[in-house]
């Protein structure tokens, strides 16, 4: 697998007035609002940084606005720009990591994959046309 740069990173928000707070208030951050999503691809260090809510983050993984019980909470997501996304994920699961969800395309054009992390963290692998 051939990780090119890190094409997204998001803390897992379920306190969204206090986070909203630290980022914007404190930290000044110009995050646009996406239906409760806060988000910016101008923050340096980093093609996109959000403020993912997590049941936006369930219902990505499950499909559903209820993180499973039985599935630790994440923390945060780190998303991995690949060359082949399918590959990468067949790649992952050789090596024995079980997917929230194979490869498929978004809405808005990205393709992911995503597992979660030892340390409780979504880790995508991605292709993100418009980062390219």
């Amino acid at each position: 697998m051939n990780v090119l740069f890190i094409s997204s990173f998001a803390p897992i928000v379920t306190d969204r007035a206090a986070t909203k707070r630290l980022y914007v208030d404190t930290f000044g951050l110009d995050l646009e609002d996406a239906d409760g999503y806060l988000h910016s691809e101008k923050v340096e260090g980093v093609r996109h940084f959000g403020l993912w809510p997590l049941e936006q983050a369930a219902e990505a993984c499950f499909g559903t606005k209820e993180w499973p019980a039985d599935v630790p909470r994440p923390q945060a997501s780190v998303e991995f720009e690949v060359d082949d996304v399918a590959e990468a994920a067949k790649e992952l699961e050789e090596r024995g990591y079980t997917l929230l969800h194979g490869a498929r395309t978004e809405p808005w054009g990205q393709t992911v994959a995503r597992l979660l992390s030892p340390e409780g963290l979504i880790v995508g692998v991605s292709y993100v046309p418009s980062m390219r």
